[in-house]
């Protein structure tokens, strides 16, 4: 068994737990992935309640080091992605 969840892992938790069939469990979890992608595009947070909250951060440019060479770059501003885990979700991790 692998250590990372999948798109496919959810599907196939659906369809067992819930009763959809395959192709309705595989649409369903496109579906809510692609809100939550539309959400970060507008810029707007996604909060699941017990789980946690993701957020787009913007970053400002920077000045920045390679570690291998130590020459300066410049980074440029960009958007981020975070997550915040809920103190539930901590708790029943650190259990």
């Amino acid at each position: 068994m692998s250590n990372t969840l999948t798109r496919s892992d959810l599907s196939q938790a659906i369809h067992l737990e819930v009763g959809l069939s395959r192709n309705e469990s595989s649409q369903l979890v496109e579906d809510v992935l692609e809100k939550m992608t539309d959400c970060f595009v507008k810029g707007e947070n996604v909060k699941l309640s017990s789980f946690g909250t993701f957020s787009v951060r913007s970053k400002s440019e920077r000045i920045g080091r390679n570690p291998k060479t130590g020459i300066e770059a410049r980074i440029t501003p960009r958007r981020v992605l975070s997550f915040h885990p809920s103190i539930s979700l901590r708790q029943r991790v650190n259990k």
